[in-house]
């Protein structure tokens, strides 16, 4: 009989439905969590569907203090995922952390897992500054550490659904990764969110209380750019090449008004390093299931390039 509740934020998005998926697939946790799915939501169809396996769904906003309050409510064990790119503003996401926060402590809550990055300002000394998306969490963890709330952090490698708008394919047939940076010398730390970011988050809570205060790097390995395009390349059965392309050249192809932070996340896989030179092995290594890697998720979904 299930004893204990975790409420999970971002319950219909990539991670917070994946944490849903681990613990519902998972022998001993689906015995021992009863879930809580939070949601802005509750009459879209993904949150039905959450229904449906019989998890409680509720409504809340990561911007009202009273909604989260209710959602934290007896809660032993909390997820949190924030969401940059809804607001695009770093202040916003440093807000609704700390809310959380703030309400997990208030409630007694023993276990908050959130969803972090590095600071790249302080990784990088003063080179990249404009990763916001990538500091806001990092100063949100410093917060949570500071607290006195019980927490672990999970910190989600680069999407591979990046790859489907990165992997070009070429008027000759073949196809082209482009990117700001060495085919050699790039580390990229791949990871299928919507599958594996669970898995992580369920080692940290299966791990509990041993996790407290760690870290924990969520991807499946370190690839190079060339890496990833010649395991591309057998998948696909055509011919693929990684190169570097000028950085204005880049931007040009980025989102107004977020040229320069994308240019440098992509730069930070150079130096000082996604994870600023984590190894993965030790994070792997708790997972009950080992996540999907980068040539068979392109296997997956060949169908998607071609």
């Amino acid at each position: 009989m299930s004893s204990k509740l975790i409420t999970v934020f971002g319950a219909t998005g990539n991670q917070g439905g994946s944490v849903i998926k681990a613990i519902l697939n998972d022998p001993t946790l689906s015995q021992e969590y009863k879930i809580r799915a939070v949601t802005r939501d509750v009459s879209k169809p993904s949150a039905q569907a959450l229904a449906a396996k019989g998890v409680e769904v509720v409504a809340a906003d990561l911007s009202s203090a009273a909604s989260i309050a209710t959602a934290i409510a007896g809660a032993h064990t909390v997820f949190l995922v924030t969401n940059f790119w809804e607001s695009l503003s770093g202040d916003v996401e440093i807000t609704q952390g700390k809310a959380v926060t703030d309400a997990s402590k208030a409630a007694g809550v023993q276990h908050l897992v959130f969803s972090s990055l590095i600071n790249v300002t302080e990784a990088s000394e003063g080179k990249l500054t404009n990763i916001n998306h990538f500091d806001s969490k990092a100063k949100v963890e410093e917060y949570i550490r500071n607290s006195g709330v019980p927490a672990s952090f999970v910190l989600p490698g680069l999407f591979m659904s990046n790859l489907f708008e990165w992997i070009k394919k070429n008027e000759d047939g073949g196809y082209t990764l482009a990117l700001p940076i060495s085919p050699e010398n790039g580390q990229i730390p791949l990871l299928d969110a919507g599958r594996d970011v669970g898995k992580f988050v369920a080692a940290s809570i299966a791990n509990y209380p041993k996790t407290l205060g760690s870290r924990i790097y969520a991807a499946t390995d370190y690839y190079t750019p060339s890496q990833v395009a010649a395991a591309f390349s057998e998948v696909i059965e055509k011919p693929a090449v990684a190169v570097q392309i000028p950085d204005e050249l880049f931007k040009s192809f980025m989102p107004p008004g977020q040229e320069q932070e994308l240019l440098e996340n992509m730069k930070l896989l150079e130096d000082p390093g996604y994870y600023a030179g984590a190894d993965l092995k030790e994070s792997v290594s708790l997972l009950r299931e080992k996540p999907i890697t980068w040539k068979a998720f392109a296997e997956e979904n060949k169908a998607k390039w071609l």
